[in-house]
Protein backbone atom coordinates (compact mmCIF):
# COMPACT_ATOMS: atom_id res chain seq x y z
CA UNK A 1 0.00 0.00 0.00
CA UNK A 2 1.28 3.60 -1.01
CA UNK A 3 -0.30 5.50 1.15
CA UNK A 4 2.13 8.83 0.78
CA UNK A 5 2.86 9.18 -2.62
CA UNK A 6 4.63 12.63 -3.25
CA UNK A 7 6.95 15.35 -1.77
CA UNK A 8 6.88 18.45 -3.34
CA UNK A 9 8.93 21.47 -2.04
CA UNK A 10 7.38 24.82 -2.55
CA UNK A 11 9.89 27.81 -3.09
CA UNK A 12 12.06 28.80 0.14
CA UNK A 13 12.26 32.33 0.85
CA UNK A 14 15.68 34.10 0.30
CA UNK A 15 15.57 34.61 4.19
CA UNK A 16 16.22 31.39 4.68
CA UNK A 17 18.22 30.40 1.95
CA UNK A 18 21.83 31.15 3.66
CA UNK A 19 21.08 28.61 6.84
CA UNK A 20 21.00 25.08 7.79
CA UNK A 21 19.27 23.17 6.68
CA UNK A 22 18.59 25.14 3.18
CA UNK A 23 22.65 25.51 2.60
CA UNK A 24 22.65 21.25 2.37
CA UNK A 25 23.24 20.79 -1.43
CA UNK A 26 20.47 17.82 -1.92
CA UNK A 27 17.90 20.80 -0.29
CA UNK A 28 18.72 23.68 -2.10
CA UNK A 29 17.91 21.45 -5.68
CA UNK A 30 15.81 18.86 -3.89
CA UNK A 31 13.17 17.61 -6.67
CA UNK A 32 9.45 16.38 -6.62
CA UNK A 33 9.64 12.83 -5.10
CA UNK A 34 7.09 10.16 -5.82
CA UNK A 35 6.81 7.27 -3.67
CA UNK A 36 6.41 4.45 -6.30
CA UNK A 37 6.73 1.36 -3.95
CA UNK A 38 5.71 0.25 -0.74
CA UNK A 39 8.92 0.59 0.56
CA UNK A 40 11.67 3.53 -0.31
CA UNK A 41 15.00 3.74 0.43
CA UNK A 42 17.04 6.65 0.72
CA UNK A 43 21.12 5.42 -0.10
CA UNK A 44 24.34 7.70 -0.10
CA UNK A 45 27.15 8.74 1.52
CA UNK A 46 27.25 10.19 5.25
CA UNK A 47 26.58 14.26 4.62
CA UNK A 48 24.30 13.23 1.97
CA UNK A 49 21.90 15.03 2.70
CA UNK A 50 19.75 11.91 3.00
CA UNK A 51 18.69 12.58 6.85
CA UNK A 52 18.12 15.39 6.72
CA UNK A 53 15.39 14.66 4.08
CA UNK A 54 14.13 12.12 6.41
CA UNK A 55 13.50 14.19 9.58
CA UNK A 56 11.84 17.18 7.43
CA UNK A 57 9.35 14.86 6.02
CA UNK A 58 8.94 13.48 9.54
CA UNK A 59 8.26 16.57 10.69
CA UNK A 60 5.84 17.20 8.07
CA UNK A 61 3.81 14.03 8.36
CA UNK A 62 3.71 15.04 12.09
CA UNK A 63 4.69 11.41 12.67
CA UNK A 64 4.91 9.46 16.18
CA UNK A 65 8.37 9.50 17.55
CA UNK A 66 9.92 5.65 19.14
CA UNK A 67 12.06 6.49 21.96
CA UNK A 68 12.50 10.58 21.72
CA UNK A 69 10.93 14.17 22.28
CA UNK A 70 8.23 14.61 19.65
CA UNK A 71 9.16 16.31 15.84
CA UNK A 72 6.92 18.69 17.69
CA UNK A 73 9.18 19.70 20.41
CA UNK A 74 12.57 18.49 20.20
CA UNK A 75 15.33 21.04 20.07
CA UNK A 76 17.66 19.46 17.69
CA UNK A 77 15.34 19.15 15.10
CA UNK A 78 14.00 22.93 15.09
CA UNK A 79 16.14 23.85 11.80
CA UNK A 80 14.39 20.30 10.39
CA UNK A 81 11.19 21.76 10.98
CA UNK A 82 11.69 25.35 9.03
CA UNK A 83 12.31 22.64 6.02
CA UNK A 84 9.45 20.68 7.02
CA UNK A 85 6.61 23.69 6.06
CA UNK A 86 7.57 24.05 2.64
CA UNK A 87 6.82 20.32 1.79
CA UNK A 88 3.72 19.69 0.26
CA UNK A 89 2.29 16.33 0.69
CA UNK A 90 -0.04 14.40 -1.63
CA UNK A 91 -1.46 11.19 -0.14
CA UNK A 92 -3.81 8.06 -1.32
CA UNK A 93 -5.05 7.88 2.26
CA UNK A 94 -3.78 9.78 4.93
CA UNK A 95 -2.86 7.90 7.49
CA UNK A 96 -1.88 8.91 11.10
CA UNK A 97 -0.46 5.35 12.21
CA UNK A 98 3.13 4.02 12.11
CA UNK A 99 6.16 5.94 13.67
CA UNK A 100 9.40 7.75 12.79
CA UNK A 101 12.85 5.84 14.44
CA UNK A 102 16.30 6.92 14.32
CA UNK A 103 19.10 4.95 15.37
CA UNK A 104 19.69 7.01 18.15
CA UNK A 105 15.97 6.63 19.48
CA UNK A 106 16.47 3.00 19.77
CA UNK A 107 19.43 3.02 21.70
CA UNK A 108 17.86 5.70 24.34
CA UNK A 109 14.71 3.70 24.46
CA UNK A 110 16.08 0.55 25.53
CA UNK A 111 18.33 2.34 27.94
CA UNK A 112 15.24 4.60 29.43
CA UNK A 113 12.82 1.15 29.72
CA UNK A 114 15.49 -0.35 31.83
CA UNK A 115 15.44 2.92 33.60
CA UNK A 116 11.79 2.75 34.29
CA UNK A 117 11.63 -1.11 35.03
CA UNK A 118 14.29 -0.67 37.75
CA UNK A 119 12.38 2.51 39.17
CA UNK A 120 9.58 0.20 39.33
CA UNK A 121 10.90 -2.74 40.88
CA UNK A 122 12.35 -0.10 44.16
CA UNK A 123 8.63 1.46 44.23
CA UNK A 124 7.72 -2.42 44.79
CA UNK A 125 10.37 -2.95 47.27
CA UNK A 126 9.62 0.10 49.26
CA UNK A 127 6.05 -0.56 49.21
CA UNK A 128 6.44 -4.22 50.53
CA UNK A 129 8.96 -2.59 53.88
CA UNK A 130 6.18 0.37 54.04
CA UNK A 131 3.09 -1.95 54.42
CA UNK A 132 4.71 -4.69 56.60
CA UNK A 133 2.10 -5.99 58.92
CA UNK A 134 -0.91 -4.74 57.66
CA UNK A 135 -3.48 -6.98 55.60
CA UNK A 136 -2.67 -8.57 52.43
CA UNK A 137 -5.29 -6.44 50.52
CA UNK A 138 -4.10 -2.87 51.74
CA UNK A 139 -0.97 -4.76 50.59
CA UNK A 140 -1.76 -5.45 46.78
CA UNK A 141 -3.71 -2.69 46.32
CA UNK A 142 -0.42 -0.36 47.03
CA UNK A 143 1.21 -2.60 44.74
CA UNK A 144 -1.37 -2.98 41.97
CA UNK A 145 -0.12 0.39 40.24
CA UNK A 146 3.34 -0.58 39.98
CA UNK A 147 3.23 -4.55 39.60
CA UNK A 148 0.56 -3.42 36.44
CA UNK A 149 3.05 -1.30 34.91
CA UNK A 150 5.72 -3.68 35.08
CA UNK A 151 3.36 -6.53 33.68
CA UNK A 152 1.91 -4.17 31.04
CA UNK A 153 5.64 -4.21 29.69
CA UNK A 154 6.34 -8.05 30.07
CA UNK A 155 3.31 -8.32 27.72
CA UNK A 156 4.64 -5.76 25.25
CA UNK A 157 8.17 -6.50 24.61
CA UNK A 158 8.96 -9.94 27.08
CA UNK A 159 12.29 -9.93 28.47
CA UNK A 160 13.33 -6.49 29.23
CA UNK A 161 14.92 -4.54 26.05
CA UNK A 162 18.15 -3.91 27.73
CA UNK A 163 18.89 -7.42 28.18
CA UNK A 164 18.19 -8.76 24.56
CA UNK A 165 21.06 -8.40 22.03
CA UNK A 166 20.86 -5.23 20.08
CA UNK A 167 19.56 -6.93 16.83
CA UNK A 168 16.89 -8.85 19.18
CA UNK A 169 15.74 -5.55 20.93
CA UNK A 170 15.30 -3.53 17.72
CA UNK A 171 13.16 -6.32 16.45
CA UNK A 172 11.02 -6.64 19.76
CA UNK A 173 10.52 -3.23 19.32
CA UNK A 174 9.72 -2.81 15.96
CA UNK A 175 7.34 -5.21 16.59
CA UNK A 176 5.56 -4.85 19.45
CA UNK A 177 5.05 -0.97 17.95
CA UNK A 178 3.44 -1.96 14.57
CA UNK A 179 -0.29 -1.04 13.28
CA UNK A 180 -1.24 -2.16 9.98
CA UNK A 181 -2.00 0.31 7.55
CA UNK A 182 0.79 2.74 8.62
CA UNK A 183 3.73 4.93 7.11
CA UNK A 184 7.04 3.48 9.06
CA UNK A 185 10.24 6.54 8.55
CA UNK A 186 13.60 4.81 9.57
CA UNK A 187 16.82 6.29 9.92
CA UNK A 188 19.71 3.59 9.36
CA UNK A 189 18.14 0.66 11.27
CA UNK A 190 21.18 -1.32 10.47
CA UNK A 191 23.22 0.26 13.32
CA UNK A 192 21.55 -1.93 15.52
CA UNK A 193 21.23 -5.19 13.35
CA UNK A 194 23.96 -7.85 12.44
CA UNK A 195 24.05 -9.14 9.48
CA UNK A 196 21.54 -12.18 10.50
CA UNK A 197 19.34 -10.00 11.89
CA UNK A 198 18.96 -7.80 8.87
CA UNK A 199 17.79 -10.97 6.80
CA UNK A 200 14.96 -11.20 9.93
CA UNK A 201 14.51 -7.96 9.47
CA UNK A 202 14.29 -8.25 5.95
CA UNK A 203 11.40 -11.45 6.72
CA UNK A 204 9.23 -9.02 9.19
CA UNK A 205 9.21 -5.92 6.21
CA UNK A 206 8.05 -8.23 4.04
CA UNK A 207 5.13 -9.42 6.32
CA UNK A 208 4.39 -5.54 7.74
CA UNK A 209 4.02 -4.52 4.00
CA UNK A 210 1.52 -7.72 3.43
CA UNK A 211 -0.79 -5.59 5.99
CA UNK A 212 -0.60 -2.45 4.04
CA UNK A 213 2.41 -0.33 5.41
CA UNK A 214 4.56 1.88 3.58
CA UNK A 215 8.03 2.10 4.49
CA UNK A 216 10.76 5.00 3.49
CA UNK A 217 14.21 3.61 4.74
CA UNK A 218 17.45 5.60 4.95
CA UNK A 219 20.19 3.13 5.20
CA UNK A 220 24.13 2.25 4.27
CA UNK A 221 22.98 -1.79 4.19
CA UNK A 222 23.27 -3.76 0.88
CA UNK A 223 21.10 -6.79 2.27
CA UNK A 224 18.27 -4.43 3.55
CA UNK A 225 18.83 -2.64 0.09
CA UNK A 226 17.87 -5.89 -1.26
CA UNK A 227 13.90 -6.08 -0.52
CA UNK A 228 12.60 -7.44 -3.53
CA UNK A 229 11.28 -4.26 -5.98
CA UNK A 230 11.82 -1.63 -3.17
CA UNK A 231 12.20 1.65 -5.07
CA UNK A 232 16.05 3.19 -4.08
CA UNK A 233 16.78 7.17 -4.10
CA UNK A 234 20.77 7.82 -4.70
CA UNK A 235 21.72 10.62 -2.74
CA UNK A 236 24.70 11.86 -4.57
CA UNK A 237 26.38 14.92 -5.87
CA UNK A 238 23.11 17.68 -4.11
CA UNK A 239 20.90 15.09 -6.46
CA UNK A 240 18.80 12.47 -5.92
CA UNK A 241 18.12 10.08 -8.98
CA UNK A 242 16.75 6.71 -8.86
CA UNK A 243 18.66 3.97 -9.56
CA UNK A 244 18.96 -0.23 -9.66
CA UNK A 245 20.15 -2.71 -6.61
CA UNK A 246 23.08 -3.96 -8.67
CA UNK A 247 24.20 -0.38 -9.88
CA UNK A 248 24.65 1.06 -6.15
CA UNK A 249 28.24 1.57 -5.30
CA UNK A 250 27.48 0.18 -1.78
CA UNK A 251 26.78 -3.15 -3.37
CA UNK A 252 29.75 -3.47 -5.93
CA UNK A 253 32.07 -2.54 -3.53
CA UNK A 254 30.94 -4.65 -1.00
CA UNK A 255 30.83 -7.48 -3.21
CA UNK A 256 33.99 -6.97 -4.95
CA UNK A 257 35.58 -6.52 -1.22
CA UNK A 258 34.06 -10.15 -0.52
CA UNK A 259 35.41 -11.44 -3.69
CA UNK A 260 38.66 -10.60 -2.86
CA UNK A 261 39.32 -8.96 0.57
CA UNK A 262 43.53 -9.30 0.27
CA UNK A 263 43.62 -7.34 -2.66
CA UNK A 264 41.98 -4.34 -0.64
CA UNK A 265 43.45 -4.41 2.21
CA UNK A 266 47.11 -4.75 -0.01
CA UNK A 267 46.15 -1.41 -1.19
CA UNK A 268 44.61 0.10 2.51
CA UNK A 269 47.83 -1.48 4.76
Amino acid sequence: MIHLQSLTPRPFPESEIDEFPFTVPVIRSLPEIKFTAPVTFFVGENGSGKSTVMEALACAVESITVGSESVKTDKTLAPIRKLAKYFKLVWTKRTHKGFFMRAEDFFGYARSMRETREELEEELTNVDRDYKGRSKLAQDLARSAYSGQLAAMKHRYGKDLDNFSHGEAFLTLFQARFVPGGLYLLDEPEAALSPSRQLSFLSALKQMVEQEAQFVIATHSPIILAFPEAQILSFENGMIKQVKYEDLEHVRLTRDFLENPQSFLRHLM
